[in-house]
Parts: structure tokens; C-alpha cells; sequence
């Protein structure tokens, strides 16, 4: 049934037109002045978008409070994680019934030792809207705390350290650092990373214990715009490791964390080659797709870490995408993908040289599933904890011993009122135009009827490579046990079917992605999962320029769409190199620059191929501090599509106030606007 509302519609923005000419192509962008964040007009439009989605949603303020409850019900409110051991400590978090935030502690020795309060967030995040803690290192010895936190939602944090003897915080403070924070091994020294104007993270810093912001020394600096700056320590505590990245192209320089000097390069970057190392004994383990599209594993000597050395220990296997590899004192742990499903490779490595003296994966009790390395700081172990989950076992930390084999699971989150043998999980194929098949994995009750009339939530996200994983979400049951099938579109973009899916999926073939997209909700139509009337979707980021696309290609076939902090304004954004993140963002979707790609984001950008046609009801989020998708693309994007819609369906812009990329950071608050979106789906299909 059509979602249409009762309540009048709020005034429309005026209408600024902005004349953007490229390659001949003149674009006028009558909302182009909505970027301006200090003009009270913008805070006012927003607010109002927000007092309206309210007003249209009113009536579902019980079922909102109702789904809240449930989904607060089924979580463990007071809980802990699975305790890590490292240098004499147990180390965890718990959450407290009623707290937002957790709370980080460690217990010395043994698990019934005294308790020690490392970090409370919820006292950080007192009288402050939103907190995130983006970075949390404890010293090499165990004495102090470096933390860095964002109380704005704009990625930018504050780092300060605390005497874990005392409880006082040191005199250190640092101001407007990025991700990224490791310690030198003697505990004197913490290297961290700041951003350019554009919000892209391009110097790494020394800072030395006592010692103002103001002596610190830049390390590294990277002038060109295409390239990230990373850090982390190799797991056996050897190397710090400046990670410089691209979307296509990488490079690395060693840090010595026993005796820090300046960072000392591996391997010159060269466009198109990526790679990153591991620490073992007297080599150094790449992971690299040089000559290897799908990546393998290279050795090469600490002293002598030249490309022209390099030494193959791990082949490439076509259509096998190694993802990620760990290092422990005798083994190799990697991630890989193949046939649309992920697999852990564990290889047993040489004593104290880089060759294999046997190689094994690890069996998982089901044929689809989500998993990664959990944090495993003893590099001396041959035990890897691994984070485990599919669509309907809930998340699982496990023990993997690598000699023998044996799997333990070590904590699964407990799931009140939920029995997962009540639900099954599936695997489809979905035909794209081109030929090419794609893989859907679907969940529902297992007493699901094929007769098209479930409704259905098809998710997807289908960029950078990154894969979207079958796992698990508590909160998701609210809607799977009101009837809904929940499907995940594995399609092009992602590296879902190897290193080939991704580049298929990307710049000239993006078309791919949304293609697939549409040809999964076809598939989940034909299968009789849903139909039309009953089909909803959603997206994030890149994937909300999913949702605009496919939705501008295929409007009849969506019941509703929620796009979360959407990429909608592709052209616009990719002309503006001031904008934060743009440049990086060249090798992904394009540089506008040249008349051919200009052409293709020309053609599916969802801003600009908005059009007078019918559109489904359509929920559009943002966050005023977003430093990765400007606020500004969602306001106008609703404000363009409301001009030129041809029907009554309802469009509501919702923007959080006090929060960036992310949105709520408080659980509870993450809780309330799910609830609102879940409300939003059981409308569009009836079911409010």
C-alpha cells in the first residue's frame, strides 16, 4: 500500500541555481548553497526535515517504543567480552545495564583478580551528545594508557595518557590526530597521525612523554593527495609500520620500535602494485598483488627488503583472494575469499625461516558466514582467536589451536528469546544482464511460504573491495519475526568472488553494481521470496549511491528505501578537490577530469539523473558532522527529489545533530534510530 502522508509538507528550500559546467555539460544546481553549514538557514531547513520525519512518523511511536524494547530485551545489558591475555593481564570490556558506553579494564595475573577501571566512557562522554574512542594502547610494560576520543562525530581526536599506576592523567595532551596510535617498545615514545586540510590523514608524529604538541616530530609527510597515511605495530612487536595507500597503490616504511628512528622504506610505490607487511624472526611476509591479481605471499630479508629479492611462499590461486594475513611465532594465518564465501587458511610455518611445512583450513559448522581475526597480541601462540557469525548464529568469539585443530568457543553473545533453528539461511544466484552470476544470502523463519508475499529487506553495498560479509544482528529479528526475509547482494564492487569482482565493480563498470543489484531483487522475486509491493532496500555511504542509482533505474520495483549518509552528489562532489576525501576517491570512481569518466558517473550519479517519474517511499539520514559524506548530499538530494517526483510518497530527510559518519554513538541512542528506520519498513509494506 502507498505510504502516503497527512501531515503538510515543509517548505520547500529556495531555489539558489548554481551554473557547474564541465566538458560542455551544464549542470544547474538549484540547492548547491545547502553546503554551507554556517548559513542558519541550512541548520533551520535541517531541522525542520527532522520535526517533519518526526510528524510523519508519529503514529508510529508505540511500534517504535515497542521495537526498542524488544531489541533492548534481547541484548545482555550487563556483559563482558571474552577476556585477551597480554603481559600478565586480563584484559576486557563489560557494559553496565542502563550505560551507553563501555567500560575498559584488566584483571593482573588471573580472571578472579581484582578488578581495574582502565577507562570508563561513559564518564568521558558526561555531557556530551556523542563520544567515540577511536584509538585504545596500553604501553608495552603495562603502565600507561594512551587514548585518543571524538566528542563531535568529525574524526578528529584528542589524545591523552593515563598513569594506570595513579589513575592521573600525564600532562601529555594532543589535539586534532586521526586514527592511528602506537607505542615505541620502551614506553617513552607514541607515534600518531594528523590530517591536511581536506580531512585526509597525511603526517605521521613522534611524541616523546612530556613534551609539548608543539616539539613533536613529523616523521613522514605525503604530498600526493591519492594516499592515505597508516600506522600499526607488526604483531611481533618489531616494526611500527607506515602504511601509505591508494585505492590502487601502496607503500610501507619500518619504524624500529626498539630503537625509533626515521621511518625507512620497503618498497617504492608503484601505480597499481599494493602490498603489506608482517614481521617474523629475520623476514619480513608481504602480501602483495604483484604479478598476483587475486595477491600472494612474498618473504624478503629485515636487512635487505628490496622487491628484488623477494622470495614467493605462497602462490596465487586464480579466483582465491587472499585478504589479509597474520603472523604468529610458527604459523601464517590468511583470510580468503573464493566461490563467494570466506575461509581460514592456517599454514604451519618452518622453525625460523620462511618456508611451509604443512597447510590446512579450518572447518566451520556452516557453509556461509562471517569471520575475522579477533585480537590475539601473544605472538608466541598457536592458538588464534577468531570472531565468527553467520545470518543466524549469533556472534562467536573461538579459539582455534592450530596444531591440533581443535575449535573452542570462548563466548557467544546470548540472544534472549531466540532459537536459531527456528530460521534458515540460504544461498541464490542472480543472472546480471551481462550473464554474469551473483550470490545472494538470504535468512527467514523456516516456515517461510514461497508465494511472493513476504516482505523482504535486501541489503547491499558493493565498493572498495569490501566484501559484505553474512553476519549477524540481534536487532534484525524484529523484523525477521514479523514475517521478513532478509537478503544481502553479494555484487560487483565488493571482492566477494576474488580481486576481479571488485574491479568489475568499479570506475568504467560501476554499472555492474547497481545491475546486479536489480537483477538480485529479481532473483528473490522469481524464487517467490517477495514481490514489488513488499520489497524493501537499504544502504550506507557508498552503498546509499547504490540505493539513489538503482532506485532512479528500477523505481517500480521497491516498496522502500532507506540511504543512510548517501555518496548521491557523485559529480558534483568529484569536481570539488577541496571537498574532504575527493582526490583519494579518483581511483575508485573516477577523475572527472577526463571527459570518458565524467561521462559514466554522468550517467548514474543520483542527484543529477533525478527525474519527473514516480519514486517509492524513501528514508534518507545524515549527520551534520559527517566527514566523509557531506550532510549537504542527502539535504539536496531529498530537496531535487520532492521538486521533480510525480506521486505522493513520502520522503523523509533525518539528520543527527550531533554525530558524524556513524550516527548515535551511545548504544541505546543506536537503538532508537534503528527503531525509527524498522518502523519506516514495516509501514511501506504494511505491516506498521
Amino acid at each position: 500500500m502507498p505510504f502516503v502522508s497527512q501531515v503538510a509538507l515543509p517548505p520547500a528550500p529556495p531555489r539558489r541555481p548554481t551554473r557547474l559546467v564541465a566538458h560542455g555539460d551544464v549542470r544547474i544546481d538549484d540547492y548547491y548553497w545547502l553546503r554551507d553549514r554556517s548559513n542558519p538557514e541550512v541548520i533551520a531547513y535541517l531541522q525542520t526535515e527532522n520535526d517533519y520525519a518526526g510528524a510523519v512518523m508519529a503514529d508510529t511511536t508505540p511500534l517504535q517504543e515497542s521495537l526498542f524494547q524488544e531489541m533492548r530485551s534481547r541484548i545482555r545489558e550487563t556483559d563482558s567480552t571474552a577476556p585477551v591475555a597480554d603481559g600478565g593481564y586480563w584484559y576486557y570490556q563489560r557494559t553496565v545495564a542502563g550505560l551507553d558506553y563501555p567500560i575498559y579494564c584488566r584483571r593482573a595475573g588471573t580472571l578472579d583478580a581484582p578488578e581495574e577501571v582502565l577507562l570508563d566512557v561513559n564518564q568521558l562522554a558526561a555531557g556530551h551528545a556523542f563520544c567515540e574512542v577511536g584509538e585504545f594502547a596500553v604501553s608495552p610494560d603495562h603502565r600507561l594508557l594512551a587514548y585518543a576520543y571524538d566528542v563531535d562525530g568529525n574524526e578528529l581526536f584528542t589524545i591523552v595518557v593515563k598513569d594506570l599506576i595513579t589513575g592521573a592523567l600525564l600532562d601529555d595532551r594532543i589535539t586534532g590526530a586521526y586514527y592511528g596510535l602506537e607505542w615505541s617498545n620502551d614506553g617513552r615514545t607514541f607515534f600518531y597521525t594528523t590530517v591536511d586540510a581536506a580531512h585526509r590523514p597525511d603526517t605521521v608524529w613522534r611524541h616523546d612523554l612530556g613534551a609539548a604538541q608543539a616539539a613533536d616530530v613529523r616523521l613522514l609527510h605525503e604530498p600526493d593527495e591519492r594516499f592515505f597515511v597508516t600506522l600499526y605495530k607488526t604483531r611481533s612487536k618489531r616494526f611500527i609500520v607506515v602504511h601509505l595507500r591508494s585505492n590502487m597503490t601502496t607503500e610501507a616504511h619500518l619504524i624500529d620500535a626498539d630503537a625509533p628512528a626515521a621511518p625507512r622504506l620497503v618498497a617504492a610505490r608503484r601505480q597499481g602494485r599494493e602490498y603489506r607487511i608482517e614481521h617474523r624472526s629475520d623476514h619480513l611476509y608481504i602480501l602483495t598483488n604483484d604479478h598476483a591479481e587475486d595477491f600472494r605471499v612474498m618473504v624478503t630479508p629485515v636487512d635487505h627488503p628490496a622487491e628484488a629479492v623477494w622470495q614467493p611462499l605462497l602462490p596465487e590461486a586464480a579466483g582465491v583472494l587472499i585478504e589479509r594475513i597474520d603472523l604468529f611465532q610458527d604459523h601464517l594465518v590468511a583470510l580468503e575469499w573464493t566461490g563467494g564465501v570466506k575461509r581460514v587458511r592456517v599454514v604451519r610455518l618452518t622453525p625460523d625461516a620462511p618456508g611451509l611445512e604443512s597447510t590446512h583450513w579450518i572447518e566451520f559448522p556452516e557453509a556461509a558466514y562471517a569471520v575475522s581475526v579477533a585480537e590475539n597480541p601473544t605472538f608466541a601462540s598457536a592458538t588464534v582467536r577468531l570472531q565468527y557469525s553467520s545470518l543466524k548464529t549469533p556472534p562467536t568469539v573461538y579459539a582455534y589451536d592450530m596444531d591440533t585443530r581443535r575449535l573452542t568457543v570462548l563466548k557467544q553473545d546470548e540472544i534472549a528469546n531466540y532459537n536459531p533453528d527456528d530460521y534458515v539461511t540460504r544461498r541464490l544466484w542472480a543472472t546480471a544482464p551481462d550473464g554474469i552470476q551473483a550470490p545472494i544470502s538470504l535468512v527467514c523463519h523456516k516456515d517461510t511460504v514461497l508465494d511472493g508475499r513476504n516482505p523482504c529487506l535486501l541489503y547491499s553495498y558493493g565498493a572498495y573491495g569490501a566484501s559484505s560479509e553474512p553476519g549477524f544482528r540481534a536487532n534484525r529479528l524484529s523484523l525477521l519475526e514479523r514475517g521478513f526475509v532478509f537478503a544481502v547482494a553479494h555484487i560487483r564492487g565488493g571482492s566477494e568472488l576474488g580481486r576481479a569482482w571488485y574491479h568489475n565493480g568499479k570506475l568504467h563498470h560501476k554499472q555492474n553494481s547497481f545491475s546486479d543489484f536489480i537483477a538480485a531483487a529479481e532473483a528473490l522475486m522469481a524464487a517467490g521470496y517477495t514481490r514489488p509491493d513488499r520489497l524493501t532496500i537499504m544502504g550506507r555511504s557508498a552503498g546509499g549511491l547504490l540505493m539513489g542509482a538503482v532506485t532512479n533505474q528500477r523505481p517500480d520495483l521497491f516498496a522502500g528505501v532507506i540511504a543512510g549518509v548517501p555518496f548521491v552528489d557523485v559529480l558534483t562532489t568529484m569536481l570539488d578537490p577541496s571537498i574532504p576525501l575527493t582526490v583519494i576517491e579518483y581511483e575508485e570512481w573516477g577523475n572527472p577530469a577526463d571527459p570518458d569518466l565524467y561521462a559514466v558517473m554522468r550517467a548514474y550519479s543520483p542527484y543529477d539523473n533525478l527525474a519527473p517519474r514516480p519514486y517509492p517511499p524513501i528514508l534518507v539520514t545524515a549527520g551534520l558532522h559527517d566527514p566523509r559524506v557531506g550532510y549537504w548530499e542527502p539535504a539536496k538530494y531529498v530537496a531535487r527529489l520532492r521538486q521533480l517526483k510525480t506521486d505522493d510518497n513520502v520522503v523523509l530527510l533525518k539528520t543527527n545533530m550531533t554525530a558524524g559518519h556513524g550516527g548515535a554513538s551511545g548504544r541505546y541512542d543506536y537503538l532508537r534510530e534503528t527503531a525509527f528506520e524498522y518502523a519506516f519498513l514495516l509501514k511501506v509494506v504494511g505491516k506498521a
